[in-house]
């Protein structure tokens, strides 16, 4: 089967999908309160086409396949189309704009104060709690993770490592993704390795110590790859390069073959550990994929990336733009081969993660929206009313990339999204232009079919509209002003602690 076609009807054969030939029904034990353990693996910039289960006819990511062949699929999950504002609605249970993030840069992706994350919610639970890699939610110190409910962190600053202008270290610009400077909780270390080795290996060290303690445990192992620039070891690299692959391709299809074998690393240490039994493993990625066309040999022989059907990739309102894997795993409580076909979101975790650990959702003045996923996990094809979900690339008015104001970009690559529909919004010449796609015949969005349905089109641009112009007190990172490089939060914490004390080498417990 095709999977333009199966990413529409997977999940639709009796909820279940024969694993190996062997049925696993999911289990009906009460999941509330239960209190597993939780760990996230969230890569950046990987699509629903950046791996061999979902199709793509080069990688070979084995591990991940069969962590997909036991887990429990979410097949119509979205997250938002930029990193900054799926992390934000992820921690804070609110869709982006709605929590204070409207870009990825520029103070904009710093998330609001009123919020309470759900981090902050499992440590008053009893929860230990750690952040491996990428938090782009804000760099000074009350943005922080430290101050946002992690007891552990290991962070790159700003939206990637190396980027400097945006606010990570400088050193790591003359050296990206190898021997990095990181923020290791107050304290500014220097690593060794490359870096999605090095955040797996301190997230297992981490998760080890939790684990012997009898401590339960939320570990966020936040990978920055497979982000440009596109960076891999050279032993990851080689296998596409001797396929004539362009340098960029070779390389980032590298590092997502080094996901996958570091993905591995972890499950099997969980499994010596006995941790299976009672520990929800999430793999999912943060937006659709970024990835020009591949070159091979050459500049006369190009080809587009696999992007499993659909149109659209990050940055877009299309379903390549929010679209993305969602695989859970808790050995022996949910099944194995399990589809669930119901279209859920990032913003669903926060209530999730609140019912599976026996906690009340908190007051606040940003409380959290969404649903939780637990009755879903319970059974498959339990009843799940239609939604509409808002998207929008955000970006506007930054002074660089796009100069146009926020209500000039109300139009600019937006979309709302139901069970059946996709209506995406788009600028010609300042005006909209609107595609309404029926995803249950249509997943690639190649029809647009608004004509054919205007009643659907008034409604979904209605409630676009009345969403759209609900916003307004919630946008507080607005008009603020560019900051240099050297006056970046974490810039002029490393040179006031180099002045001080240096900077100390640092590496993860070995296991």
């Amino acid at each position: 089967m095709k999977l333009q076609k199966r990413i529409v009807n997977i999940g639709l054969i009796a909820g279940v999908v024969l694993a190996g030939g062997v049925s696993a029904a999911p289990s009906q034990a009460d999941h509330k309160g239960s209190k597993p353990n939780i760990i996230m693996v969230i890569t950046d910039d990987q699509g629903m086409g950046d791996l061999s289960c979902m199709g793509n006819p080069v990688l070979r990511t084995p591990k991940i396949d069969r962590f997909y062949e036991q887990s429990t699929r979410f097949t119509d999950f979205h997250v938002s189309p930029t990193c900054a504002p799926t992390r934000s609605a992820i921690m804070s249970g609110r869709l982006p704009f709605e929590n204070g993030v409207t870009h990825t840069v520029g103070q904009r992706e710093r998330m609001a104060q009123g919020i309470i994350t759900f981090p902050q919610v499992l440590q008053k639970a009893g929860y230990a709690t750690g952040l491996f890699g990428k938090w782009h939610l804000g760099d000074e110190e009350k943005y922080l993770p430290q101050n946002r409910g992690f007891d552990e962190v290991l962070m790159h600053g700003a939206g990637g490592i190396g980027q400097y202008q945006w606010g990570d270290f400088k050193a790591n610009s003359e050296n990206p993704y190898f021997d990095n400077v990181l923020l290791h909780n107050d304290t500014i270390v220097k690593t060794k390795g490359f870096c999605t080795d090095l955040f797996f290996e301190a997230g297992l060290a981490w998760i080890s110590k939790q684990h012997k303690a009898g401590h339960p445990y939320f570990a966020y192992i936040a990978l920055n790859a497979p982000h440009g620039p596109m960076i891999a070891p050279e032993k990851y690299k080689k296998r596409f390069l001797d396929m004539g692959y362009d340098e960029n391709s070779a390389a980032r299809y590298g590092m997502i073959e080094n996901i996958d074998d570091n993905f591995g690393v972890m499950m099997k240490k969980l499994e010596e550990w006995k941790a299976l039994e009672n520990t929800l493993v999430i793999f999912m990625t943060d937006n659709g994929m970024s990835m020009g066309q591949i070159k091979i040999k050459g500049n006369q022989n190009k080809q587009p990336p696999f992007n499993a059907g659909m149109r659209g990739a990050k940055n877009s309102p299309w379903e390549g733009g929010t679209h993305v894997p969602a695989f859970w795993y808790w050995k022996g409580v949910l099944g194995e081969g399990v589809d669930i076909p119901a279209l859920t979101r990032h913003v669903d975790l926060y209530r999730t993660f609140c019912e599976l650990s026996g906690s009340e959702v908190p007051e606040s003045p940003l409380p959290p929206g969404g649903r939780s996923l637990v009755p879903l996990l319970k059974n498959p094809k339990a009843a799940w009313a239609d939604r509409k979900l808002f998207v929008h690339r955000g970006r506007w008015d930054d002074g660089r990339w796009n100069k146009r104001s926020r209500e000039e970009n109300k139009y600019n690559g937006a979309g709302v999204r139901t069970q059946r529909w996709r209506l995406v919004y788009d600028l010609n010449k300042g005006k909209p232009l609107m595609h309404l796609s029926d995803i249950t015949r249509d997943p690639g969005e190649h029809t647009n079919v608004a004509d054919q349905y205007p009643e659907v089109v008034s409604e979904l641009s209605g409630a676009y509209d009345k969403w759209w112009s609900s916003l307004g007190p919630f946008l507080v990172n607005e008009g603020l002003p560019w900051i240099p490089a050297e006056k970046q939060p974490l810039n002029l914490r490393y040179d006031k602690q180099l002045e001080e004390k240096g900077i100390p080498e640092w590496s993860p417990s070995a296991l």
